[in-house]
């Protein structure tokens, strides 16, 4: 069997499993580990899935460029941040992330609604500023434009002093065992910051983030309270999350 062969037959099996075992595509096709892990390794680094100790996830798509996740599925999107936007209740405060699902959220805010909303994206926080009903506290770092978010260690120290009644995260992957997950290590770390600063985590999860892994861990997945999927999102895809105790809202 070529090599290309191999590879098609492992995306195949991945998209059809969820996931794949190095072992056991080994005894598969009678070929060594060695052969399996350089074949992982080399579809990994094409971006065509995600490694992970003994094998290999599907990968996000959520994780290309600013301009390529602006163009995924704008439709599905919107009905996420709609969902999210109705969840903010009026004297909250709130942490907003940064990410295109995000811009959908803040859009979607009551133009009446009294609030407090903390940011740390630029993005999210000039889709702020023309409405007046909000303060719109800006938390300052080092912008990391993959994302339009300030990261870094004066990002972090200045979340320490807020307490939030909601986060409503931003993530490149979903996955019950894989966690919940992006693809910068500095974005990590400040993602799990904003999860202890507030009260309840929602994440938002379009369908191409669900079952899918990015590089750096976030969380275990159960460090959200809700996640806010598509409507039509198959029930394979939530049961498993479900099953771990999170609350599966449909947009």
């Amino acid at each position: 069997m070529l090599t290309s062969q191999r590879k098609q037959l492992i995306l195949d099996a991945l998209k059809r499993d969820g996931q794949v075992i190095a072992k056991n595509l080994s005894a598969g096709f009678s070929v060594s580990e060695d052969t399996i892990r350089r074949d992982l390794r080399e579809l990994a680094a094409e971006g065509h899935l995600q490694r992970v100790h003994g094998g290999a996830l599907p990968s996000s798509p959520a994780a290309v460029d600013l301009a390529g996740r602006e163009s995924i599925e704008s439709a599905s999107k919107a009905a996420v941040g709609k969902a999210a936007a109705q969840m903010v209740e009026p004297g909250q405060i709130v942490i907003v992330d940064g990410g295109t699902t995000a811009v959908q959220l803040v859009r979607h805010l009551p133009p009446d609604l009294r609030a407090t909303i903390v940011t740390h994206s630029p993005t999210i926080a000039v889709e702020l500023a023309r409405h007046t009903g909000l303060e719109v506290i800006m938390i300052g770092g080092r912008l990391f434009r993959h994302s339009m978010v300030n990261v870094g260690a004066a990002a972090i120290e200045a979340l320490s002093h807020i307490r939030a009644d909601l986060y409503f995260m931003g993530v490149t992957g979903v996955h019950p065992e894989a966690g919940l997950s992006t693809g910068d290590l500095e974005e990590a770390y400040v993602k799990r910051a904003l999860v202890a600063r507030a009260a309840e985590t929602v994440v938002l999860a379009s369908a191409e983030k669900l079952n899918a892994a990015s590089a750096f861990m976030i969380a275990e997945v159960t460090a959200a309270h809700t996640i806010i999927v598509e409507r039509e999102t198959p029930c394979t895809l939530t049961a498993p999350l479900e099953a771990l105790g999170v609350t599966i809202v449909r947009a």
